[in-house]
């Protein structure tokens, strides 16, 4: 009995020590962003200029392989840095294994497929960009569940639905949202004016519908608002600029926009690029457009317009302002 009870805290202490060893085994090092690196290596289809194949080897240091960032502190992979090296491939769910990256940018590649879920777990991710590659399905809604994402770069690939509107809800750090050139399908959920660190929203080139939602002009901290080429139709908010406003550049052209130009636009006392043509904008231009002493480009071309009430007047203050590199307004109104 007593050699029994001698075994049992013998038995606990074995316990304890496998448990320990297999905790120490799991916690992610330097060498669990190796393996997820070499893991998208063996994702790449095409190298044609041998970076990765000659350079990410298993006998040098992860820390100097090309486009490879490593931090000071932790000595943990932060930043994935590989532009425009023509690579083809997938984007593996190892890559969810570097726990402490911070800026992942993939620009003018030619990454395929979608994004895998396993993304979702790099928490510490600032910087997205995955600007001119194929990617496609829909936008993945786990990216709104990355809680310091500030910069979001999609442009340029085949992502098709707009994003949903759960991610609006999460990304309360978000400061850019590029979007431009997709298949984004549907309509803008009006859950986009949670982002209130918004400052640059690019949507055009895509095949969205619907309005133009309010809420996207509560945001007071947006500078540029792009929409052109899609098929959004309704009239333009009216309560643009009623807040506290910095927006430079308004981008609505080529949609199918109608109604009214609001005179509330006078308000946004910043901007310098208004861009409402070709649309089915109809009725007098306001002459309050007149005290935009900010505005370099007017475009209304293509719409029903029939002038203003005291246009001359207008006009004479947009040539009366001092010629600023780019500044273009004419009659007949030019579009763009």
């Amino acid at each position: 009995m007593a050699g029994f009870l001698g075994f049992v805290p013998m038995m606990m202490l074995l316990h304890s020590v496998v448990d320990s060893s297999l905790a120490m085994a799991v916690v992610p090092n330097i060498t669990t962003d190796q393996y997820a690196l070499i893991a998208l290596k063996a994702h790449i289809i095409s190298d044609p200029d041998h970076i990765l194949m000659n350079n990410w080897t298993i006998g040098t240091s992860v820390c100097n392989w090309v486009g490879v960032v490593c931090g000071v502190r932790h000595k943990r992979v932060v930043a994935l840095h590989i532009p425009d090296m023509g690579l083809t491939g997938t984007l593996p769910p190892q890559l969810g294994n570097l726990s402490f990256l911070v800026q992942l940018n993939v620009t003018n590649n030619d990454f395929f497929g979608t994004l895998p879920k396993e993304l979702a777990k790099l928490r510490r991710l600032k910087f997205i960009s995955l600007v001119l590659n194929n990617f496609g399905g829909p936008i993945p809604p786990w990216l709104g569940a990355l809680p310091e994402l500030q910069f979001l770069f999609l442009a340029n690939n085949s992502f098709t639905s707009v994003f949903p509107p759960s991610f609006f809800s999460n990304s309360s750090k978000l400061e850019t949202l590029h979007l431009y050139g997709n298949g984004l399908e549907g309509k803008i959920p009006p859950q986009i004016g949670n982002l209130q660190n918004l400052k640059l929203l690019s949507m055009e080139c895509n095949q969205l519908t619907g309005s133009i939602p309010d809420s996207i002009f509560n945001i007071s901290t947006l500078e540029t608002i792009g929409f052109s080429y899609n098929g959004l139709s309704g009239k333009i908010p009216s309560n643009i600029c009623y807040r506290p406003s910095k927006l430079q550049f308004l981008h609505p052209s080529w949609n199918h926009l109608e109604g009214e130009i609001p005179s509330s636009l006078s308000e946004c006392s910043e901007l310098q690029v208004l861009s409402l043509s070709v649309n089915n904008i109809r009725g007098r231009i306001p002459i309050e457009i007149g005290n935009l002493t900010m505005l370099k480009m007017l475009y209304l071309g293509h719409n029903n317009l029939e002038g203003t009430e005291g246009e001359e007047e207008m006009l004479a203050k947009f040539e009366g302002m001092e010629q600023r590199e780019g500044y273009e307004v004419s009659k007949p109104w030019s579009y763009q």
